[in-house]
């Protein structure tokens, strides 16, 4: 069976590296915020091109963090509107129920299963404050347009990342050095602005052994908050200037990505040669395939595609000992924890939902994996 992701052997490499550094964090005796953190937060910054990265416990609290940090400061209040993309994982729209703001949802882009900025403007009132792009599936959403909206209705714009680590604009580019604990590299990654939420899921493309999240952004008055929202509201042990939660990245996770950081590049290369394999050799007319400009803007945390009778595919599939998933089946929409949305019609949306398939891919694919994959589904 080809395993939709083997995690297991994504990180059996780093096995003999990992029970080193647990031994050496439990030798050290900090289990929170301790040097690992500081050492993670300093290289993922770097590697961004921000200017801060604030450690915490999870993807979603980094985005309801974010939000919060905005109301701390002032720059949004509670019942204040968010753009969302109908078509993402439930957290984006959750995170903004739970900072107190309200989400509305605006339609993707079929090709890109992105927000679509130009429906952005149409749904605009007097009480929206922000937008909330999601680089959905590990392809950046269109930064420069969405950027262009915002300054002319003067609102945030904050980024759901947590499926896009690594990935690259094609525009507004800057240079800088990336320390990567061992060595120096140059590379060029997208201008950073307003902030940004990653996940660390295990599943993720920089992915921990457990939950685990983090902010960047360049805001220097914003991270001056969230350093502080997410350790109690505290400064200073005891003292409390927010009403903060507990949310910290955990020591031990942040000893293993620092070990996996390094990486990031080579795997997300890889991902993306196998992508380049799947959309040069699948020739099945039943299955649409994502569209890809070939750039670095996308680092392929999924290869979706869409057919008609996806559970048929599906099926097909795991007789021939392939493994997918299929992201996501219920649009946000159509969830019962929303009742209130239930009647409203998103028809992009839910064409998404309804025939959308992930095949694996990963760093570890082999090209002989590869190889029957394609085969079989250009037999379907």
């Amino acid at each position: 069976m080809i395993s939709f992701l083997d995690l297991k052997k994504i990180n059996e490499p780093y096995e003999t590296a990992f029970q080193e550094k647990l031994k050496e964090v439990l030798e050290n005796g900090w289990y929170i915020l301790g040097k690992e953190v500081a050492t993670f937060e300093k290289a993922f910054a770097k590697y961004c091109g921000a200017d801060y990265c604030i450690g915490v416990g999870n993807g979603f609290d980094a985005l309801v963090l974010i939000f919060k940090g905005y109301i701390t400061l002032g720059k949004l209040q509670k019942g204040d509107e968010v753009i969302v993309p109908a078509n993402t994982y439930v957290a984006s729209i959750l995170a903004i129920l739970q900072a107190d703001l309200i989400p509305v949802l605006v339609e993707p882009k079929l090709e890109t299963y992105n927000l679509n900025p130009d429906l952005i403007e149409e749904k605009i009132t007097p009480k929206t404050k922000a937008i909330l792009a999601v680089h959905l599936y590990g392809q950046l959403a269109e930064m420069d347009q969405i950027n262009e909206i915002s300054a002319q209705y003067n609102l945030l714009v904050v980024e759901d990342a947590a499926q896009s680590h690594g990935a690259v604009a094609n525009s507004n580019k800057v240079k800088f050095q990336i320390p990567k604990l061992t060595n120096v590299v140059l590379r060029e990654v997208e201008g950073a602005s307003g902030a940004k939420a990653f996940s660390f899921y295990p599943g993720k493309n920089l992915g921990a052994l457990g939950d685990g999240g983090a902010i960047t952004t360049n805001d220097s008055e914003l991270a001056k908050v969230l350093f502080s929202l997410r350790n109690y509201g505290s400064e200073k042990k005891y003292y409390n200037e927010y009403i903060g939660v507990n949310s910290r990245l955990d020591e031990l996770q942040a000893s293993f990505l620092n070990l996996k950081l390094p990486n990031l590049d080579s795997d997300n290369s890889k991902r993306r040669k196998i992508a380049k394999r799947y959309l040069s050799e699948i020739k099945n007319a039943k299955i649409v395939l994502p569209c890809w400009d070939l750039s670095n803007n996308h680092v392929f945390h999924l290869f979706v595609i869409r057919v008609k009778n996806r559970e048929a595919l599906q099926e097909y599939l795991i007789q021939h000992n392939i493994q997918t998933v299929i992201h996501y089946p219920v649009p946000p929409h159509k969830q019962k924890a929303f009742p209130d949305w239930n009647h409203l019609s998103f028809p992009v949306t839910e064409q998404i939902h309804n025939e959308v398939l992930s095949l694996p891919i990963s760093p570890v694919l082999t090209a002989a994996e590869v190889d029957l994959i394609v085969e079989v589904l250009n037999g379907y």
